[in-house]
């Protein structure tokens, strides 16, 4: 068996309607468009939320929240994540790998929450003022 020997199941797939056959088809003359109208014209679709004029639904409601671009490609880390972490210098391919943060993170910050009990070596990562004097108190480094 191949690819191309490959068909779906008997009764499956319908066969399509067969417009303008005839009028013993059914949908002959007109194709079941009816008789002349924007419908019944080539191109004749209204668009989307269109309601005859009256100012439509996605208009009158009111726009509601905010979704930050930034915040697709940013990301934080807490302290006591990076202490589960058994790599000695902590970047940001090393935080993806450990799915710390998503995939698509341009820029990873480290915050101050949760406890830190060994040295760390962050590179290439931003980190709040407590972290920063955190990771100093512990005897760990931060490259920028």
């Amino acid at each position: 068996m191949r690819l191309n020997d490959l068909s779906p199941g008997r009764g499956a797939r319908p066969s399509g309607k067969r417009l303008g056959r005839g009028i013993g088809s059914g949908l002959g003359k007109t194709s079941g468009r009816g008789h002349k109208g924007q419908h019944a014209r080539t191109g004749g679709l209204r668009k989307v939320g269109f309601e005859g004029g009256q100012m439509p639904l996605q208009r009158r409601l009111p726009k509601v929240g905010f979704r930050s671009a930034q915040a697709r490609c940013h990301a934080e880390v807490r302290l006591g994540d990076l202490a589960r972490l058994v790599d000695p210098i902590i970047d940001l391919p090393t935080l993806r790998r450990a799915h710390l943060v998503p995939g698509n993170t341009l820029v990873a910050k480290v915050i101050l929450k949760g406890t830190l009990e060994r040295p760390v070596h962050l590179r290439g990562l931003r980190v709040t003022r407590g972290a920063r004097a955190r990771i100093a108190e512990l005897g760990g480094q931060v490259e920028d």
